[in-house]
């Protein structure tokens, strides 16, 4: 594993079960047996390392490939929702601290911007994956994929953010089935 690699991955960790007021360049360099002078080789500042963490160690959809007129809508759709639960599960506790201090979040948003990236993304790919099906024929005319998208995002959230409520970082990984769930009840009225 690269001197790169090993410090997203303990900086990941450190957000993960600590919070990022906790994520210093001192905690992540111990923790990646690398010294701070190395951190700052590898990404420049703290808050790019944070940012890189963000960007990397937690691809959501990027790791899901699904395609318009394969496989069952329902499927599909269930397999989007797995992946955005599991990527908004990891995020929350990261999220926290970014949400709360205005120069972060603002950090934050210019390279989610730069990158493309962002929380509208994932509803939007879900909605253009609903477009193309109903252009196929496979979802109904009067179907609202913006609307639907949002449903089931905003679904995906919601339990994202109740496990990590109830249980915090440690809390289980949504199983398969939930995201299923959300997708049925979400799909269903659109066939």
């Amino acid at each position: 594993m690269s001197t790169r690699e090993r410090i997203l991955d303990a900086a990941a960790e450190i957000l993960r079960t600590r919070g990022v007021a906790q994520a210093t360049t001192k905690e992540i360099a111990l923790a990646s047996e690398v010294s701070e002078p190395t951190l700052d080789k590898y990404f420049g500042d703290r808050e790019r390392l944070l940012l890189a963490v963000l960007e990397e160690r937690l691809p959501g959809l990027s790791r899901v490939s699904v395609r318009p007129g394969e496989g069952d809508v329902e499927d599909n759709l269930a397999e989007l929702a797995h992946a955005v639960l599991d990527s908004y599960q990891r995020a929350i506790p990261m999220l926290g601290a970014i949400l709360a201090d205005r120069q972060r979040m603002a950090a934050h948003r210019t390279a989610m911007s730069r990158l493309g990236g962002g929380p509208d993304k994932a509803a939007g790919a879900f909605a253009g994956y609903l477009q193309a099906e109903q252009a196929l024929g496979r979802v109904g005319a009067e179907t609202d994929p913006d609307a639907a998208a949002a449903l089931l995002i905003g679904g995906c959230f919601h339990e994202a953010l109740l496990r990590y409520y109830a249980a915090g970082p440690g809390a289980d990984a949504a199983p398969r089935t939930f995201a299923e769930f959300l997708a049925r009840a979400v799909v269903r009225p659109l066939l």
